[in-house]
């Protein structure tokens, strides 16, 4: 439902028919570069925190980690991951394939600086197994992005 619920969410943008369905799992950051062909790094992962009872999502870099000080400097909280039982219920999409388009209207999304070292990166687009490739300005625009913010930090 939730694949169906995103086209028809990235229909008003004209983007529906760029959704990349993949035949095999694209669930982790690893699983996706792999069945997209690219590296890990430009996989745009979208992280679901709860911040003082509301559900918010970061998407960052796939080789981004949360910086637990960042973090709490911009949202005023310690970066406390929803409980994987309650993602698709509060968030609206199953774990694996959560991205930051058609939500749950409380959820607020925000768009973390380590993706700006690309010209397009890849988020999910509503299940396990499909993304989209994207740049910039349309992440930004399509999933009406609070702010970006500075919040992780690049793995090594």
């Amino acid at each position: 439902m939730s694949a169906k619920t995103v086209r028809k969410y990235l229909a008003q943008f004209g983007a529906e028919n760029r959704i990349i369905e993949l035949t095999e799992s694209s669930a982790t950051v690893v699983l996706a570069a792999e069945a997209l062909h690219t590296q890990p790094e430009k996989i745009a992962k979208s992280l679901s925190f709860d911040v003082n009872g509301d559900p918010i999502l970061v998407v960052m870099a796939g080789d981004a980690r949360v910086a637990n000080p960042k973090f709490k400097a911009q949202f005023n909280a310690k970066a406390q991951m929803l409980a994987r039982e309650k993602v698709e219920s509060l968030v609206g999409q199953p774990i694996g394939g959560v991205c930051p388009f058609a939500l749950k209207p409380t959820v607020k999304v925000y768009l973390d600086q380590s993706l700006q070292r690309f010209k397009t990166v890849f988020p999910a687009a509503g299940s396990t197994s499909n993304a989209i490739e994207l740049n910039l300005n349309e992440l930004e625009q399509f999933s009406h992005a609070q702010a970006w913010v500075d919040v992780t930090k690049i793995a090594s």
